[in-house]
């Protein structure tokens, strides 16, 4: 058998080989990359629906400051767009498209990446104090050979463009949620040294030095409003005063008593019918005494 005729057999049973072997190739293909970021779901999902901001964290924008980007249908949300061109070769040309999207929980999109036609989406779930992001990309390879021996090499490409975005998109949420730096607080200036006390002398505070401490007697006497003789003369009139007081008291208690005397005895006269000049008795008649009669010659 000729040379040529053997290597054209070998070339057909090798094509054989590959086609049967890819028959047991899967016909859809999944990569998936991950990260956690410290950040709510509902402060991460804007940086994805928004494709305006996907150069902020894109891992291709990086490669080609002149790459151009043109966006078209709505800022966010289904129908927004956005296509690449580049003349870096490993950047290339590629479009995202939003086809569906779940507030805060999912966005799915139809992805081209240098003629690699597929779907790539998000998902975003909580973990402990922040959030996984999940970046995926299908691949259908259907019932070609080709394209199922191409999507074993998905994995390594795609899968490394997918972890150095998620790093970025890391790096820009949780840069962007830093608090600011507050002004820095000045202390106020230190009161000026005291001059070192002479020999013989004892420093004293200055506070100390203001301030006059009073002396016990100031105190007692400033409570007592004055000495404590004028405390005792005081006193002394104020006993005199309440002395005159009740006696005045009961002078007034004594004709009280004696005038309601005086109106019991006038009574008992008028109800009889005395005459007007018995009913004005003498003192003395009042408290018992005779009255003279009359001498008859």
């Amino acid at each position: 058998m000729a040379p040529m005729m053997r290597l054209i057999l070998g070339l057909g049973v090798l094509v054989v080989i590959f086609a049967a072997v890819s028959l047991g190739l899967p016909a859809h293909v999944t990569v998936a990359r991950s990260v956690v970021i410290n950040a709510p779901e509902y402060a991460i999902y804007p940086y994805l629906n928004n494709l305006r901001r996907f150069s902020t964290w894109s891992p291709w924008a990086a490669r080609d400051p002149n790459m151009k980007v043109t966006y078209s249908g709505p800022p966010e949300g289904v129908g927004s767009k956005l296509v690449w061109e580049s003349d870096e070769p490993s950047v290339g040309t590629g479009s995202l498209e939003i086809v569906e999207a779940e507030q805060s929980k999912s966005l799915g999109m139809t992805a081209n990446f240098n003629g690699l036609e597929g779907t790539s989406g998000f998902d975003l779930a909580p973990a402990g104090s922040g959030s996984k992001v999940t970046w995926t990309f299908g691949y259908a390879t259907g019932s070609s050979p080709l394209k199922r021996w191409k999507a074993l090499m998905l994995d390594g490409f795609v899968g490394a463009e997918y972890s150095n975005g998620l790093a970025k998109l890391k790096a820009r949420v949780e840069e962007d949620r830093r608090p600011t730096a507050q002004p820095a607080v000045v202390p106020p200036p230190a009161p000026p040294p005291q001059a070192a006390p002479a020999e013989g002398e004892t420093a004293v505070p200055r506070a100390a030095r203001r301030r006059k401490v009073p002396r016990p007697q100031q105190v007692r006497r400033r409570h007592n409003g004055g000495s404590p003789q004028r405390t005792r003369g005081s006193l002394e009139t104020g006993r005199l005063e309440l002395l005159l007081v009740a006696g005045r008291l009961r002078r007034d208690r004594g004709l009280a008593l004696r005038r309601l005397h005086d109106q019991a005895i006038e009574r008992p006269a008028i109800e009889q019918g005395a005459s007007p000049s018995a009913r004005i008795a003498s003192p003395s008649a009042r408290c018992g005494s005779t009255t003279r009669r009359p001498v008859t010659r």
